[in-house]
């Protein structure tokens, strides 16, 4: 008898996944359907390879792709330099500084990033500042740490007090703590910063367009130019797919380290 309640809360339970099944078809599921049948396909509707082909051919479109993954892993670096001390501050503080701290870091997420990006702009403007390639780092970083910072805090949050204690108990040094227990302990953390941060700085274009005067193009904007031409639609399908690709191979190799780091 209990066996069958048991069953039968689990079915009520299970039908709260539709709407969430339904939204990831829709708008998920389907529109990388879209994007996959536009790609490999011409403006007639045949099957065609041309627009895979017509990347490769131009040499533009190649090279700005790999500059965008250059500036991605640039600030991706960056970040993870800048965001990894404050994610151990906040983790290791005591007392009320971890809260105001991460309060003070999600605050410039609550203001959309077109507006932090304008008004990075403005400050440049201000201060007499060049826009071009290194106002366009700043401003991804400006806009991507909190997401660094935030994985990172909470796998060191996470770490068992008892850890730390038994390794100061068997005569470790701060610095031997922190790289032979906190540091791989908090390796999942990086990782997720670093695909949370990655993954967008690859994609993005109105970041770049804003802050270097549209002087230097991400891959993002070449798609965008493409879809928002009528005549392209199906090169700017096959270039997000493959952006697409790069992103999940990308993804891949990051997932492949151990999720369960070792301490030795």
């Amino acid at each position: 008898m209990k066996l069958f309640w048991k069953n039968k809360d689990f079915d009520k339970r299970r039908k709260w996944a539709w709407p969430y099944v339904i939204f990831c078809l829709l708008l998920v599921v389907l529109p990388l359907i879209m994007v996959a049948i536009y790609a490999f396909t011409d403006v007639s509707g045949a099957f065609s390879l041309r627009n895979f082909a017509k990347f490769f051919s131009q040499s533009n479109a190649v090279n700005t792709l790999i500059y965008s993954f250059g500036i991605a892993l640039i600030t991706t670096v960056l970040c993870v330099i800048l965001g990894y001390p404050a994610a151990y501050f906040m983790a290791i503080r005591s007392y009320r500084v971890p809260a105001v701290m991460v309060i003070l870091c999600i605050l410039p997420m609550w203001v959309n990033f077109l507006l932090r990006t304008i008004a990075t702009a403005n400050l440049f403007g201000i201060f007499g500042l060049p826009l071009g390639e290194g106002a366009l780092i700043f401003g991804m970083c400006y806009d991507f740490l909190p997401f660094m910072i935030l994985p990172i805090f909470s796998s060191i949050q996470k770490i068992d007090t008892s850890i730390l204690e038994a390794s100061q108990d068997l005569g470790a040094t701060r610095f031997q703590t922190f790289r032979k227990v906190i540091l791989p302990l908090s390796l999942p953390g990086i990782q997720s910063g670093i695909i949370m941060v990655f993954m967008p700085t690859v994609s993005t274009f109105a970041i770049a367009e804003l802050l270097t005067n549209n002087n230097i193009r991400l891959f993002g904007s070449i798609i965008q130019d493409a879809i928002n031409t009528s005549d392209m639609l199906n090169f700017g399908a096959a270039l997000s797919l493959i952006l697409l690709v790069f992103i999940n191979l990308t993804t891949l190799i990051g997932n492949h380290a151990d999720n369960k780091p070792s301490i030795h």
